[in-house]
């Protein structure tokens, strides 16, 4: 049995490979904010149940039958979201963890209405698709991190880090959400960054910069960065 704890498991997995991420207890531990013995029995029974192989060297990786399961989830989830900004106009930083609470009660049936309703190929309210997008893929349809942006360049944001509420917020505050356009001021000595927002003149750390993929404006203007439905993980 598919229990919402073994759901909340696996999309965890797929997550952390879509950032790049070699997966290891101690990482699921930090994104499900579980004690780490709780991670060693749940992967002991997602083991069990044929849906993650625990490598030699402790990487936790996902099976056919348990990436098939954390993808259908990564789906419904993203739909949700969208229907949440889209259909209701909730605010793009809150969706998601309304979505976290939601996607579970879902029934394939309206699961299939959604998909209907909203289609398969749009991009969620951070920006990001609903096949979970490695950083390389990004790269390849022309997109950098806010960290490794040029000075006096324009750009548009493409997609952020979805899941930190206080880091969307935090975003939100100061104008970079999805869309908007940025300018590079100052790259500072402690890798601060000195931006020109929609909300004005602002600083962002580090932390924050490399939570965030942006475009050219000239790119993204033409089409030049739009999704590919082929990603790698």
């Amino acid at each position: 049995m598919i229990t919402v704890s073994k759901e909340d498991y696996l999309k965890s997995i797929l997550e952390a490979e879509s950032e790049g991420e070699a997966v290891i207890s101690a990482r699921l531990a930090d994104l499900l904010k579980v004690s780490p013995p709780a991670v060693t029995m749940a992967l002991r029974r997602l083991k069990k149940d044929g849906l993650v192989r625990v490598e030699a060297s402790g990487e936790v990786r996902l099976t056919a039958d348990g990436r098939k399961i954390a993808r259908k989830l990564t789906l419904r989830h993203h739909l949700i979201e969208r229907m949440l900004s889209e259909l209701f106009g909730m605010e793009w930083w809150k969706v998601h963890d309304e979505a976290e609470r939601l996607e579970h009660a879902v029934s394939p049936d309206f699961e299939a209405k959604l998909l209907a309703k909203l289609g398969s190929g749009g991009a969620c309210p951070h920006g990001n698709l609903s096949e979970l997008e490695g950083p390389s893929s990004r790269r390849r349809r022309g997109l950098v991190l806010l960290a490794d942006a040029e000075l006096d360049n324009t750009y548009m944001v493409s997609g952020i880090y979805e899941r930190d509420r206080r880091l969307l917020e935090f975003l939100e505050h100061r104008g970079i959400r999805p869309g908007a356009k940025l300018r590079l001021v100052e790259r500072n000595y402690d890798q601060t960054l000195t931006l020109s927002t929609p909300a004005g003149t602002v600083s962002l750390g580090p932390a924050a910069s490399a939570r965030v993929w942006i475009a050219p404006a000239s790119a993204a203007k033409s089409g030049g960065s739009s999704p590919r439905k082929n990603v790698d993980k």
